[in-house]
């Protein structure tokens, strides 16, 4: 069923600081899952719904993603007119020399040349699997400016937050921007649905201001109170990356059958970039438990309660413990690792003993040799 609308994905988000994992990529890149990127859930949410046109607001580094989305096949965004469309920051030279101001012009020039009714606009820091049908559906029915999903989760991912407060019609009173206390547990989801209109005014306006739209937090917090916004409760599963320890935890909850059974299982399919791999090759004497494990694999040693992606290989007697390893990654004999995140490209030389801490894992940068 498609739907009047084109969506938008903000690619990166200035208030979330991953460290080492966004060093060399943006945020939407980071690879989750053992095959997927943090994009693939929003993209293929909205693919989901019958939105057949969406644009990604890229600001640096997204070489990655663009080698990941290519021209959107994976998606069914491959169309002639339509489909994946990348919005970098300048569209040309005179737009970079005037610095912040205009590095929306790209997507003015791409809503003005859509014709959708509505724009659903995205950030790139949750992963949960829905169809935003019935938001745009109620939106238009309210008569809303703006509609916004939320869920319950309240402040206990820390910050980046926007807690809600409204009335009993759902309309937003008042927002509130990583506070240390609250009166109410709504946290903005980082969705929103708004006229294609509504949205080529508002970021005129700010452009014209000289205020820089970095992501959708920091547009709404500047604009809620000229706008009438309704807020609409999500009561699925949502897994937030706000931080090291917030992207650790959902990795470790990917482990669990209910949480794989609410994103993957649920009738809407997670789509991704695909790469033909042999099957991973388990030596007689491996030990493997609760652990998904990718194609491409070469496992040697012990792994438990770990997310191990393609062309990883674990040598002998080495041990996994806890672990989120990236793809193409070489461990050692000898090697004891413990909540441990390890980069693509990385070497574990023999002996080596790295040990983190559930709330603060070590995590090594992508091509390092430890």
């Amino acid at each position: 069923m498609f739907i009047n609308a084109l969506g938008l994905i903000m690619a990166d988000h200035r208030n979330v600081q991953l460290g080492e994992l966004i060093r060399p990529r943006a945020l939407s890149a980071v690879p989750i899952g053992g095959r997927y990127r943090i994009i693939d859930f929003m993209l293929s949410n909205m693919v989901n719904s019958g939105i057949n046109s969406v644009g990604v607001i890229t600001f640096n580094k997204y070489k990655s993603l663009m080698d990941h989305l290519g021209t959107g096949s994976f998606w069914d965004l491959d169309r002639k007119t339509k489909g994946l469309t990348l919005l970098p920051p300048y569209i040309n030279f005179a737009s970079a020399d005037n610095g912040d101001i205009d590095d929306m012009t790209g997507l003015l020039y791409y809503l003005r040349g859509e014709r959708n009714k509505y724009v659903v606009v995205a950030n790139s820091n949750v992963i949960f699997n829905a169809t935003f049908n019935e938001l745009v559906a109620d939106h238009e029915e309210s008569g809303a400016d703006i509609s916004l999903l939320y869920n319950l989760d309240g402040i206990r991912f820390g910050a980046p937050n926007i807690i809600l407060e409204t009335d009993r019609r759902h309309y937003v009173t008042d927002m509130l921007q990583n506070p240390e206390k609250t009166p109410t547990s709504r946290c903005f989801l980082g969705v929103m649905v708004l006229d294609r209109e509504l949205l080529i005014d508002i970021v005129s306006e700010l452009m014209s201001r000289g205020i820089r739209v970095s992501s959708i937090d920091s547009m709404l917090l500047r604009l809620h109170k000229q706008y009438r916004i309704r807020a609409f409760n999500y009561k699925g599963l949502v897994l937030r990356i706000n931080s090291i320890s917030t992207y650790f935890a959902a990795s470790m909850r990917l482990l669990e059958e209910q949480t794989r059974q609410e994103l993957f299982w649920s009738g809407r399919p997670v789509f991704t970039k695909v790469k033909d791999e042999a099957p991973s090759l388990y030596s007689a004497d491996n030990t493997v438990s609760n652990s998904l494990i990718s194609d491409g694999c070469s496992i040697y040693g012990s792994v438990t309660d770990s997310v191990v992606f393609r062309g990883v290989t674990l040598s002998n007697n080495a041990v996994v413990n806890r672990c989120v390893i990236f793809q193409d990654s070489y461990i050692s004999e000898g090697v004891v690792l413990e909540n441990v995140i390890l980069d693509k490209n990385c070497v574990v030389r023999p002996g080596v003993r790295l040990v983190g801490q559930t709330d603060y894992p070590v995590v090594i940068g992508k091509g390092a040799i430890v």
